[in-house]
């Protein structure tokens, strides 16, 4: 299970919070691993769960 990178910035800029959406495009793989950023993604308040991409058919 991956999460593609644009949807924690699209989640971080919806709330406003620009700065660490722009940290978070020049920092992260474009595909994040939430098991190894599970710390990054409590820190920014991040569900993983709300932001895994669907499985593909």
């Amino acid at each position: 299970m991956r999460i593609a990178k644009h949807r924690i910035v699209d989640a971080l800029r919806d709330r406003g919070q620009q700065a660490r959406a722009d940290w978070v495009e020049r920092e992260l793989p474009e595909r994040v691993d939430p098991a190894k950023h599970s710390g990054l993604l409590a820190t920014l308040h991040l569900d993983a769960a709300d932001l895994v991409d669907a499985p593909s058919p």
